[in-house]
């Protein structure tokens, strides 16, 4: 392949001449990628889902462990509870008058016995005793405090907890495996843009080459209509040609400054920003042929990692949905105060009471409904397996095809370089057998057109061969920064 430096002695010199320092800002690969790693709105909302999908982990561990709850509450009834009937109150309240005329009947000698004041004062007693017993019980409950501190801790749920727990796990690594894809995606655009660049921007400096040779041309046969040795149909196809070459110059520009753009938007970069690639100067783009390039394992590509939590999240669904036909047990305790309290009768004032228990739950009927659910749910395994395996096929497929298109894309090189080498001497001839005066313009015109286009198609298949290792990485999930 012919050197850059015979290609573009003059042009890339003054090119570089023109820039002032420190105009430009250039990008190497690995510098456009981690600027668009870090820039990348969806790579962001990547990273706040595993965060989140973290957190959600960190959630489910805590329910094996003992929960707290503390209750309170006042309540005002529009009466109070009694615990004796207004019949037993008032039998409490005259118990003397009652007691000292039963006895009265039955031993009428008490009577004689006891003297008037004596049978009055005992009848007081009596009575007072029966009022202080009505008044005891007396509970003044239209105006309840109470509080409760309760603890509960799981022992058996039906094994829900458990699957709580594992599907957390799923979904943090089904956040990580998003994350990775979408990383990949950001890799491979970025990529895609970033040789855009680099091919366009040789392009453009191709056609500035043959811009100068054809004026070149132009300036000869215009010194040999001059002379007489040419006609002017003759400078009319240069002229003509000199249009096109500057057109198609233009069209590379306009080009490469929207690619230009578009990188710059990847990268987080304002659009407006001048910059430049690290390989734009590069004489040879192709790289040697990569380890995977006959490697068809697709187990690492995210995509898949992706439907295969799927599938396990769905089977940790149906052990979630059988713990509701298993019985459940908790131990629970607490401590309880209120007022008016009932430890010693009942007082007008704060006291209370610890506890302890084991609460068991145990589902007796629910007309099929939990069995009808987890068939659902074995049906959506079912069906994400199915979707697992189509997947699988797709992704093997799709490797096989970029594998074919790395192979096409190195043919594709080893051809162009050897059309590349062919146009060059083909040029050489012409231009030499114009200067002896054996061949027309038109031959040397048709000489530089086809060598622009072996030199464009030699470019293209450069970019090829590094786009198509590019989209096998990305197939075989193996694209790395």
């Amino acid at each position: 392949m012919i050197s850059r430096k015979y290609l573009f002695p003059s042009v890339v010199a003054a090119c570089l001449s023109a820039l002032p320092v420190g105009a430009q800002k250039i990008l190497s690969l690995d510098s456009c990628r981690q600027m668009a790693l870090r820039n990348n709105k969806q790579m962001g909302v990547a990273r706040v889902k595993q965060d989140m999908a973290h957190n959600m982990r960190r959630s489910a561990r805590t329910k094996y462990l003992p929960r707290i709850n503390a209750f309170g509450g006042y309540m005002y009834t529009s009466k109070e509870f009694s615990l004796l009937s207004n019949e037993q109150k008032q039998e409490l309240g005259n118990l003397g008058t009652t007691t000292m005329s039963a006895a009265g009947q039955i031993v009428p000698e008490l009577g004689q016995m006891l003297s008037q004041q004596s049978v009055g004062a005992l009848t007081n007693m009596l009575n007072a005793t029966g009022q202080g017993l009505v008044d005891a019980l007396h509970t003044d409950t239209r105006n309840m405090f109470a509080a409760t501190v309760q603890l509960t801790q799981p022992l058996f749920m039906g094994g829900s907890i458990i699957a709580m727990n594992k599907m957390a796990d799923i979904a943090e690594l089904m956040a990580g495996n998003t994350a990775e894809a979408q990383r990949q995606l950001t890799l491979y655009n970025i990529d895609h843009a970033y040789w855009t660049v680099v091919s366009l921007k040789h392009k453009k400096e191709l056609a500035e080459s043959f811009l100068e040779l054809v004026r070149k041309l132009d300036n000869d046969v215009k010194k040999m209509i001059r002379e007489g040795v040419a006609t002017r149909a003759d400078g009319l196809k240069v002229g003509v040609k000199v249009n096109e070459a500057e057109m198609s110059l233009t069209q590379v520009e306009n080009g490469l400054a929207l690619s230009k753009m578009l990188l710059c938007q990847l990268c987080g970069l304002p659009t407006d920003n001048e910059v430049d690639v690290e390989d734009a100067e590069a004489d040879m783009l192709v790289e040697t042929q990569q380890s995977d390039w006959k490697n068809k394992d697709v187990s690492a590509r995210p995509e898949l990692k992706v439907l295969q939590n799927t599938v396990d999240m769905s089977r940790q669904t149906t052990n979630l949905l059988k713990a509701g036909n298993l019985p459940k047990v908790a131990l629970a305790g607490g401590y309880t105060v209120s007022n008016p309290n009932v430890t010693n009768s009942f007082e007008k004032k704060f006291a209370g009471l610890w506890n302890v228990g084991v609460i068991v739950s145990v589902p007796v009927w629910n007309w099929g409904d939990v069995a009808y659910k987890v068939k659902a749910s074995k049906n959506a395994t079912t069906i994400a397996t199915l979707e697992l395996n189509d997947a699988r096929e797709k992704m093997e497929l799709q490797v096989s095809q970029n594998q074919y298109k790395v192979d096409e894309a190195y043919k594709r090189l080893q051809m162009a370089l050897s059309n590349t080498k062919k146009a060059e001497e083909n040029l050489r001839c012409a231009n030499v057998g114009f200067r002896e005066g054996v061949m027309e313009s038109t031959d040397v015109m048709e000489a530089q057109t086809a060598w622009l286009q072996a030199q464009s198609q030699r470019i293209d298949a450069e970019i090829d061969v590094k786009l198509s290792h590019v989209a096998l990485r990305k197939a075989l999930g193996t694209l790395q920064e």
